[in-house]
C-alpha cells in the first residue's frame, strides 16, 4: 500500500470516527428524552462522546504529523 493510500485510509477513518460519534450522541439525547433518562446518564453518554470526539482529535493530530514527517524525508 502506497503512502498515499495510507494518508487516505487514515482520513477516511477519522470522518467515520467523527461521523459515528456525532450520530451516537444524537441518538443518545433523543433516547435520554423518551425514555426519561436521569441527567446522571444522560452526563454519561456526553462524556463517552467527548471521548470519541477527543480520540478524533487524537487520531488528526496523529494523521498531520505523519504528513509532516513524510514532507520532510523528501
Amino acid at each position: 500500500m502506497s503512502q498515499n493510500q495510507q494518508t487516505t485510509s487514515a482520513g477516511q477513518r477519522v470522518a467515520l470516527v467523527v461521523a459515528g460519534t456525532g450520530l451516537f450522541w444524537i441518538c443518545a439525547i433523543f433516547a435520554g428524552e423518551k425514555l426519561g433518562l436521569s441527567n446522571r446518564t444522560r452526563a454519561l453518554f456526553d462524556l463517552a462522546a467527548l471521548a470519541g470526539f477527543g480520540f478524533a482529535l487524537y487520531l488528526t493530530f496523529k494523521l498531520w504529523r505523519d504528513r509532516r514527517h513524510d514532507e520532510d524525508e523528501g
